[in-house]
């Protein structure tokens, strides 16, 4: 009972820091959302795909954080601190390095990115205002993940917390002024998001400056070790593909659907967003926890990790998903203040809270399967995860549902049959145990 109560404290003193950190993050963009919401259907629905397009390429990136964590635990847990923080500092130079040619790239691609999306001429104005800004807070966006996994990897989340904290501070207050103060409209919002993003990034360094100092590590970039970063995050790099497919596929059908089921799609999108986060903290504590004791040596405490957050994540879906049913009539007026808008999301909300258990358990066995190194079949799992989940969303578009309906089925697909894809491929993979091998 000692030992396990223990584990559970470790777990906790690492997810619950994570988890405000984590909600912090979609906060930025139920913020945006919500004050973007009030000026219209279109600007919302234009926020829907420039965010799309926005979470697509950060999201193809955050092997900067999934890479680094498990690096940096492994040595943390090995006695190599000064090593481990060197590995991190590492990931935020080829952060900065990758963040700044996709802000120049996507700044200058950004109405043909938009185009993709078939929308209409308004919502994609709205889109492409709102997109050419915020590619500026890219470089930002990436040295975050970087200097996060860090963090997590040197056993820290409550740090992330508080920088997280105050930048969705700094962020709320500076689209309130842009958008409404200055009259600056969706635009304002995306300035707003990129000025404090690059705050946050100051702080970090301020941050880990300090730890460099403290282990002696040095400051300046290794091409071995930028080399190293790169070839450990290509595979996951080709998992987190696999994801934006979906969420793209997604966001395309829900697009042809309609601009009011764009916008909804956005709403419940958002909610899911920040719920995943949320329950990601489990991941972040096991992915922390496995790859320092994978370092010392401990396979028997890896098995405790593992069954111990695997157990949290279900529990922790429940609780999760009784939140969102009980506000599901209810978001949808806070999003845009109009109860018809409510109404068509409500019951794609309710879908979501269901699927909430399952998506615990998913996202705590990804990262257990990330703080082991098991990367490349990460990579497969995620190409495999789309052949049942592509052909529902065809059926979907082919029957050409709307409204309420056109909704739920899309929920039903993403949070549905997309999810029960990743439990089947992720759960295999742990109880065969090959998971070990990969580790090794």
């Amino acid at each position: 009972m000692t030992a396990r109560a223990s584990l559970n404290r470790e777990i906790l003193r690492l997810a619950v820091p994570a988890l405000g950190a984590l909600i912090a993050e979609p906060a930025f963009l139920i913020v945006d959302a919500a004050l973007v919401g009030h000026l219209g259907t279109t600007p919302l629905a234009g926020l829907g795909i420039a965010g799309a397009v926005l979470q697509t390429i950060v999201g193809l990136m955050v092997f900067l954080a999934y890479s680094t964590t498990p690096a940096v635990a492994r040595r943390f847990g090995a006695g190599q601190p000064g090593e481990a923080v060197s590995v991190g500092i590492n990931g935020m130079w080829l952060a900065l390095g990758l963040g700044a040619v996709l802000a120049v790239v996507g700044a200058v691609s950004s109405p043909w990115l938009v185009s993709l999306f078939g929308a209409s001429d308004a919502v994609a104005a709205q889109a492409d205002d709102y997109l050419v800004i915020s590619m500026w807070g890219l470089p930002a966006m990436l040295i975050v993940f970087a200097a996060t996994g860090l963090l997590r990897g040197m056993q820290d989340t409550m740090t992330p917390l508080w920088i997280a904290g105050l930048g969705f501070g700094a962020n709320a207050l500076l689209n309130w002024l842009f958008i409404y103060g200055l009259g600056w409209g969706i635009a304002g919002s995306a300035a707003g998001t990129v000025t404090a993003q690059w705050g946050m990034v100051a702080a970090y360094v301020l941050v880990i400056r300090r730890l460099a100092t403290r282990h002696s590590a040095s400051l300046r970039a290794r091409r071995d070790g930028l080399r190293s970063t790169a070839a450990s995050g290509g595979w996951l790099f080709l998992r987190t593909v696999s994801l934006r497919v979906a969420l793209l596929a997604t966001v395309g059908v829900a697009t042809g659907i309609g601009t009011d089921e764009l916008a909804g799609w956005q709403i419940v999108f958002t909610i899911f967003s920040a719920a995943a986060f949320a329950l990601d903290a489990l991941a972040i504590a096991a992915q922390a926890l496995i790859g320092k004791e994978l370092g010392a040596g401990d396979e028997t405490q890896v098995h405790r990790v593992l069954a111990r957050t695997v157990a949290w994540g279900a529990w922790f879906g429940v609780v999760v998903g009784g939140l969102i049913a009980a506000l599901s009539g209810v978001l949808g007026i806070v999003f845009t203040g109009d109860p018809r808008v409510a109404a068509l999301v409500q019951p794609a909300l309710l879908v979501l809270a269901v699927a909430q258990p399952v998506a615990g358990v998913v996202f705590v066995l990804d990262g257990v399967l990330m703080g082991a190194n098991d990367a490349r079949y990460l990579a497969i799992a995620g190409g495999l995860n789309l052949v049942p989940f592509l052909p529902a969303l065809w059926i979907i578009a082919a029957v050409g549902v709307d409204g309420v309906a056109g909704l739920v089925w899309l929920a039903v697909a993403f949070f549905g049959v997309y999810l029960l894809a990743r439990l089947g491929t992720l759960g295999w993979r742990v109880r065969s145990g090959r998971w070990l091998a990969a580790a090794g």
